[in-house]
C-alpha cells in the first residue's frame, strides 16, 4: 500500500495554484487535472460513486461496513495552492532524521531553513521533514490533507475488519481565493452527521474559531501635471497612498500579531502619479473589532481628503467570511470527538484559533459544522514551507480513530 508520504510527494507535483480575478471556477485548469486523478484513485479504492462536477468539486462516499446504522462523517480538503507564491515545478526534498541544524533549501541561491528563524523546527529533531527546494511553495496546504484522507481510505480498503460508517470525501477548488470555491458547493443532496476540514497547521492542532475577514480596495486619485509646472498643482497619488499606509497602525501588521490579535495586511499595490490602488486584507476574531478596523480605514480616507481638499481617497470594503467560533464552542460534539480521537492515539490536542479562513466558514452558512484539523504543515504559502512526515502519519491515525469511534456510537 502506498504510504501517505508517497501520495503526498506525487500530489505536490501537480500545479494547482489558484489565480485571482478569473471569471471561472476553478480558476485554473491544473486543479481539474488533479481532481480527475483523485476521482480515478478513489474509484480504485472502492469509492464507486466518486465524481467530479463542472466546478471541480470531487465528491464520493466510502460505504459503511457496519450492519447497523452508525453516524457518518465527511472529510473536506482543498485542491488549490496559494496564488501568493510560485507553485510550478515543485521539487520537494526529504530530510531524514533532522538533526536540529540549518537545512539548505537551495545552495545556489543561498536559501536556508534555519531554526534561528523558525524555532518550531526544533520540535521535530529526529523526524523526517519534507521541504521545498527554495524555488516554490511545497503545497502541503492542503495536498497533505488530500493525501491523508486518501491514505485513510486505502487503509480501510485493506483492513475490512476496521468498522466504520459512511465516509464522505469532498475535495474543493479555489479555497485560497478567500474560500470562494466552497460557496458554490451544492449540499442539497449532501448529508452527514459529522464533518471536518483537513486544512490545519502543526501536529495536534484543532480549530473551531477563525478570523472574521474583509477585503478593502483603496483607490487614490491624483492630479498629474508636468513636474516643471507642478508647483501647488500636482497631487501625486503615490504620495497620497504612502500617507495612507503610514497612518495604518504598525503594530497591527501580520508580522507583529499572534493568537487572537487581528491585523491589516497590505497585499498588493499598483500606482502612478494619476492613479493608485492598494489591496488590503482586514482580519479580527471579533466582529465588532472588524467593524472598528473598517471605520479606521474610512477615517484615514476622510482625513486625507480634508488635507488635500480634494476627493483623493475612496475606500471600498467587501466582507469575505465570518468566525464560526462565535456560534460553536469547545463543548460541541464534533470538537469533543476530535479531541478524544487525538488523546486515544497518544496525541495532546492543541486547541488554537485558526489565523485565517477555511472551507468550514462557508459550510457553516450551509448548515454544516466542520472544525479544522491539523495536516502538519508549517510556513505555508512560501519557500520556507515544510511538513514532518510523522505529523502526516498522525493525521491519518486521527482520522482513522474518528471513524472508529463513530462506528461504536
Amino acid at each position: 500500500m502506498e504510504s501517505v508520504l508517497e501520495r503526498f510527494l506525487r500530489y505536490v507535483k501537480y500545479d494547482t495554484r489558484s489565480l485571482e480575478y478569473q471569471n471561472q471556477i476553478p480558476s485554473t485548469t491544473g486543479q481539474l487535472v488533479l481532481a480527475k486523478l483523485l476521482v480515478d484513485e478513489l474509484k480504485s479504492l472502492g469509492v464507486e460513486n466518486a465524481t467530479i462536477d463542472t466546478l471541480g468539486f470531487v465528491i464520493g462516499t466510502y460505504p459503511s461496513n457496519c450492519h447497523v446504522p452508525v453516524p457518518s462523517v465527511a472529510f473536506f480538503s482543498h485542491l488549490d495552492t496559494s496564488p501568493e507564491f510560485n507553485g510550478t515545478n515543485v521539487s520537494p526534498q526529504l530530510v531524514k532524521s533532522y538533526d536540529g541544524g540549518d537545512i539548505i533549501l537551495n545552495e545556489g541561491w543561498d536559501i536556508t531553513l534555519s531554526p534561528k528563524m523558525f524555532p518550531e523546527l526544533l520540535d521535530y529533531i529526529g523526524q523526517d521533514i519534507v521541504t521545498t527546494d527554495g524555488t516554490s511553495l511545497l503545497g502541503a496546504d492542503a495536498k497533505a490533507g488530500i493525501a491523508e484522507i486518501m491514505t485513510l481510505i486505502a487503509i480501510l480498503r485493506k483492513s475490512p475488519e476496521i468498522k466504520h460508517g459512511d465516509i464522505h470525501i469532498v475535495f474543493t477548488p479555489d479555497e485560497e481565493l478567500a474560500i470562494s470555491g466552497i460557496y458554490h458547493f451544492s449540499n442539497s443532496d449532501f448529508s452527514t452527521d459529522f464533518a471536518y476540514i483537513i486544512d490545519g497547521n502543526g501536529i495536534g492542532e484543532l480549530s473551531f474559531e477563525n478570523f472574521n475577514a474583509s477585503v478593502a480596495k483603496v483607490s487614490f486619485t491624483g492630479k498629474s501635471i508636468h513636474p516643471g509646472q507642478a508647483n501647488k498643482k500636482m497631487i501625486n497619488a503615490i504620495h497620497v497612498m504612502n500617507d495612507f499606509i503610514n497612518l495604518l497602525p504598525s503594530h497591527e501588521r501580520p508580522e507583529h500579531t499572534h493568537d487572537y490579535e487581528g491585523f491589516y495586511f497590505l497585499e498588493s499595490v499598483k500606482a502612478d502619479v494619476e492613479e493608485a490602488v492598494l489591496s488590503l486584507d482586514i482580519r479580527d476574531f471579533r466582529q465588532d473589532g472588524l467593524e472598528d478596523k473598517k471605520k479606521y480605514l474610512y477615517g484615514i480616507a476622510g482625513l486625507l481628503n480634508k488635507k488635500y481638499q480634494f476627493n483623493v481617497v475612496e475606500v471600498q470594503v467587501q466582507d469575505s467570511y465570518k468566525n464560526i467560533g462565535e456560534s460553536i464552542g469547545i463543548q460541541h460534539e464534533s470538537v469533543q470527538l476530535a479531541m478524544k480521537a487525538m488523546k486515544n492515539i497518544g496525541l495532546k490536542p492543541k486547541v488554537v484559533p485558526h489565523r485565517g479562513g477555511h472551507d468550514g466558514t462557508a459550510l457553516y452558512e450551509k448548515g454544516i459544522i466542520a472544525p479544522n484539523l491539523f495536516v502538519g504543515v508549517h510556513n505555508e504559502h512560501g519557500k520556507y514551507e515544510f511538513i514532518p512526515v510523522q505529523s502526516m502519519e498522525k493525521s491519518v491515525s486521527t482520522l482513522l480513530e474518528i471513524t472508529s469511534l463513530l462506528a461504536k456510537k
